[in-house]
């Protein structure tokens, strides 16, 4: 049966960890042709157990830092309901809008499962995501075997902002279903600027290296929420001048930089983090003390100073708690320092660590503000006022300039 107006996004399947798979919406967008017995399941919503599984469903979606409502679900299977030979599970499911039932769109995937032992015991996971615009759905969602054992389940999301965050601009509009892209480093859409005469022009030092010494890389929901900090910096439409500069703080070296480019690349970006070899450590930084400190000390030296171009400056990063703190007299002269300084300090737990980390203290001295960011919220309305700050102090710059 062929379904109009509908669109057939397949699913990539990628581990997360042991025993678990993901399972992602992807693809082009067009006609979907279904088998008549996978719509009549879909069509009588109920639940259905002739292949053993269960769904654990999340009715309500949360906001990620990306500023798009995410819908997961998890998926557990018993292994002996696998067993005895090669399988291959199909799993389709469709999402519709409750207030616009006429423009479903559809996620599918075919998925080779390895061979497993009879009297194998346990289950095996999946976690599955789409991505929603503000509004209500219905989601209808089966699994089959290759025996036609169908497992089926129906559940209602909703994705809302709560009233205080109103103002906040999601990503999707309202009713838009899309696939969870895995993907950060994909490059940034063409942004509407400003007029080109008023545009800002920022330096942003972000740091990649982890908050906990003894972690070898940073988490993927780190380095994603880092990633969108920059997106949200990099879309707003004030800004026309980017210099980019990503650090490893604990490696004590600059991963990557760009210099006053219209646009932040981050497909570059991502291919030099994915060049960063976790745990290695360079033999000569074990026989300095204190080099995290003077590397730190030394790159905002190297960073500042007066300028006619640069409108402000931002650091970027994860709490960067060091055993030595920076020498007030080992930073830039604050009369050398002639534009605004920010910090963007990202901490999912802002209680387990409450204190000002060695780049907050840095910041402090040089006069700057320090933002927390540990929700959504906290990301946008920091970004607002950050640029309503920088604009003003370049206002004020170019007035006394003209008055002199």
């Amino acid at each position: 049966m062929k379904i109009q107006a509908a669109a057939l996004l397949g699913l990539a399947i990628v581990p997360l960890v042991r025993g678990q798979l993901a399972l992602y919406g992807s693809g082009p967008s067009g006609n979907v042709i279904l088998q008549n017995a996978d719509l009549a399941v879909l069509e009588a919503g109920e639940d259905r157990k002739d292949l053993q599984c269960t769904v654990d469903k999340e009715t309500k979606a949360v906001l990620g830092f990306d500023l798009r409502f995410h819908v997961t679900y998890s998926v557990s299977v018993p292994l002996k309901e696998l067993s005895g030979g090669d399988s291959i599970l199909s799993v389709l499911f469709r999402v519709t809008p409750v207030d616009r039932p006429g423009e479903p769109k559809y996620f599918s995937q075919r998925i080779e499962v390895p061979p497993i032992d009879e009297g194998s015991k346990g289950d095996t996971e999946m976690v599955g995501a789409f991505d929603v615009g503000e509004g209500k759905y219905r989601v209808s969602w089966l699994m089959r075997d290759r025996a036609e054992h169908v497992c089926a389940y129906s559940w209602d999301v909703e994705a809302v902002l709560p009233e205080k965050d109103k103002q906040i601009a999601v990503a999707l509009q309202p009713g838009a279903i899309e696939a969870f892209q895995p993907e950060q480093f994909l490059e940034e859409p063409a942004v509407s600027r400003a007029a080109s005469d008023g545009l800002l022009n920022v330096k942003v030092l972000m740091n990649i290296a982890p908050q906990r010494k003894e972690s070898a890389a940073l988490r993927p929901m780190d380095t994603s929420a880092l990633v969108a900090i920059l997106r949200m910096i990099s879309r707003e439409p004030n800004i026309g001048k980017f210099t980019l500069v990503a650090f490893n703080l604990q490696d004590q070296k600059v991963v990557y930089r760009q210099t006053n480019v219209d646009k932040i690349n981050f497909p570059a970006l991502g291919k030099s983090l994915g060049s960063i070899k976790p745990a290695s450590v360079d033999v000569a930084h074990l026989a300095q003390k204190h080099g995290d400190t003077e590397f730190l000390a030394g790159l905002i030296n190297s960073e500042f100073g007066p300028s006619t171009s640069t409108d402000a400056m931002i650091f970027a990063g994860p709490k960067a708690i060091l055993e030595q703190q920076i020498d007030k007299e080992d930073l830039p002269d604050l009369k050398s320092v002639d534009y605004p300084v920010f910090y963007m300090n990202y901490t999912v737990n802002p209680e387990a660590a409450p204190w000002r980390d060695t780049i907050g203290n840095a910041v402090k001295a040089l006069k700057g503000v320090e933002y927390t960011i540990s929700k959504p919220r906290d990301l946008w309305f920091a970004v607002g006022e950050m640029v309503s700050k920088i604009t003003k102090t370049r206002n004020a710059k170019q007035l006394a300039s003209v008055s002199k």
